[in-house]
């Protein structure tokens, strides 16, 4: 017998071509994006991890370790991917390092979910598992941290240097992080309270290697463009007045649309030498302040350049913005907008000012300022790329060391507070009845991602360093809390005692942004891909072209019809 339905008329909701995928197999298929992403990051975790080479569009090839920049220059696509790449930069701007760490742990904690969710779990309880044994993993990550407070200032530092040497220990520049971390503690103390990272400049300069690179404590930058007599200027001062301008110092001629009548001819010399009195009136007044040393953002001409010259002046112009403000902070002095009323408040000074040859460039460098508040790391090395990539790990280290001052409490590395923290949640999960036992265990199973990938990343036998690890951390007496992953022998060893130490701020930040994540990608139940239509693809790229013409205020826009 055939039941015949009356057929429903069918709802059209959404437009053509719109592409919902839902339920479990959508939840799944993120879930799989995000494992995918994590994976690319994988082997980058830690000392012995590898580089990644990307190529973009344009041609540019990065050779980077760092998990943000890695993260940047993927071009995901995929919407549930994203999120990976946003805790990534978070985790970037925030700590500035363990930005590898946290992509991991938010693909592992996916991992671990992907067989709950197949078996018919409800993700909100899988969510509320998590979030719970994230609270715990913090909670124990602040007991176990230890303060570098009330140390005197040498302890300090060289505990400082420790962390920053656990940072660079994983990046290109890993063989000399001695080297580099007592110059990164240095530049930090430095700029003492001051918040602003720019404070710190890093220049680059091809040619030399790792060794020749220097710290200065002060400002430094390369050589602007000169006019001639450039070359009879003194290149050397000890301390000398700094004038800081933000204004042309060239001859200018009168404006093109300016229309003067004149009822005779002598009339047109006064008004040439007017224009040349306004310039000499402005040099003269530079020179009457007793400045030394001229900077300024603008364009120094060839006429000021030779009259300062003459006066033993030393002048740059075309200064950047950003050297111009760390010189303003270092020097005690103020960027001026006029000549006018120059007064001594608003000199700058430094003990020594001297141009030097750095490899093949010329450097400006301002050394011993009174307020000190900005340092300059001059690196050097083969190739461009490298020194690239060294200044993104001399970015992390100093991200670290801010923090480690800042909040000055720092954990145990080398997979030792993840091992510990997995212990802890295990534990803590055979007191809880119901489903949420096989949740956190599984939260604190993912945990131990970190020490796993630290020793396949190193040839080591993960499982077998794994059971140690497990064998020591279960240990009653917790004499075993501090051990993690010995890089050089793999083996175990004590990460307090090898002083492989990174700040309680960055695990916590890392746990945080990983867990949030993970929820998130849990808490979607569907995907709506909305098509592009035609027409607004067409009007898109009209848009672009249009507005590539009026940006510039010389385009010809395009033509009408």
């Amino acid at each position: 017998m055939v039941v015949t339905k009356q057929q429903q008329p069918q709802i059209i909701l959404l437009k053509e071509g719109t592409d919902t995928s839902q339920g479990k197999p959508q939840l799944l298929s993120n879930i799989s994006a995000c494992m995918a992403v994590s994976d690319v990051v994988r082997t980058t975790l830690g000392p012995r991890g590898m580089d990644k080479l990307i190529h973009d569009e344009k041609g540019n090839t990065t050779i980077s370790n760092d998990g943000a920049t890695i993260m940047k220059l993927l071009d995901i696509v995929h919407p549930a991917a994203k999120i990976l790449v946003d805790i990534a930069k978070s985790q970037d701007s925030e700590v500035g390092d363990g930005t590898t760490t946290v992509v991991l742990l938010a693909g592992e904690f996916l991992k671990e979910a992907k067989p709950f969710v197949e078996d018919g779990v409800h993700p909100q309880n899988l969510m509320r598992s998590y979030r719970t044994a994230s609270h715990l993993a913090i909670e124990k990550i602040k007991e176990l941290a230890v303060s570098i407070e009330g140390k005197s200032l040498e302890e300090k530092k060289s505990l400082l240097a420790k962390c920053a040497a656990t940072s660079l220990s994983s990046k290109l520049i890993g063989g000399e992080k001695e080297f580099f971390a007592t110059m990164v503690v240095d530049a930090v103390l430095a700029i003492g309270n001051d918040d602003r990272l720019n404070m710190i400049g890093i220049k680059k300069v091809p040619g030399g290697t790792m060794r020749d690179s220097f710290l200065v404590n002060g400002v430094a930058f390369k050589k602007t463009f000169s006019y001639a007599g450039f070359e009879q200027q003194p290149k050397k001062f000890v301390n000398p007045k700094i004038l800081l301008l933000n204004i042309e110092l060239e001859l200018k001629s009168e404006k093109e649309n300016a229309e003067i009548r004149l009822s005779d001819p002598l009339q047109y010399q006064s008004i040439v030498d007017a224009e040349w009195n306004i310039i000499y009136d402005k040099l003269d007044k530079c020179v009457k302040s007793g400045a030394k040393v001229v900077l300024s953002r603008l364009a120094i001409g060839d006429l000021a350049t030779q009259y300062f010259a003459d006066r033993d002046i030393f002048c740059a112009g075309r200064v950047t913005e950003e050297d111009l403000q760390r010189v303003a902070a270092a020097a005690g002095g103020t960027v001026q907008t006029t000549v006018n009323n120059i007064i001594d408040e608003v000199l700058g000074s430094c003990e020594l000012f001297e141009e030097k040859q750095v490899g093949n460039e010329r450097f400006n460098i301002f050394s011993g300022c009174p307020s000190g508040r900005t340092a300059t790391i001059v690196l050097r090395g083969g190739a461009d790329q490298f020194i690239e990539e060294a200044e993104r790990s001399l970015h992390d280290a100093i991200m670290i060391v801010r923090r480690a001052m800042k909040n000055s409490t720092v954990v145990a590395g080398g997979g030792a507070i993840d091992m510990e923290i997995s212990r802890y949640l295990r534990q803590h999960a055979r007191t809880i009845a119901g489903k949420s036992q096989l949740f956190i265990n599984s939260y604190a199973k993912s945990l131990e991602v970190i020490p796993r990938q630290l020793c396949d990343n190193a040839g080591f036998d993960a499982t077998d360093v794994l059971n140690k690890l497990r064998q020591k951390h279960a240990l009653p007496s917790g004499e075993g809390a501090p051990y993690g992953v010995d890089i050089n022998t793999g083996g175990i060893a004590d990460s307090f005692a090898n002083f492989v130490w990174e700040p309680a701020v960055v695990k916590i930040n890392a746990i945080n942004a990983a867990t949030e994540a993970a929820c998130l990608v849990l808490s979607v139940d569907e995907t709506v891909k909305n098509p592009k239509s035609e027409s607004a693809q067409g009007e898109a790229a009209a848009n672009a072209m249009g507005g590539r013409g009026r940006g510039r205020g010389r385009g010809r826009g395009m033509r009408r019809r």
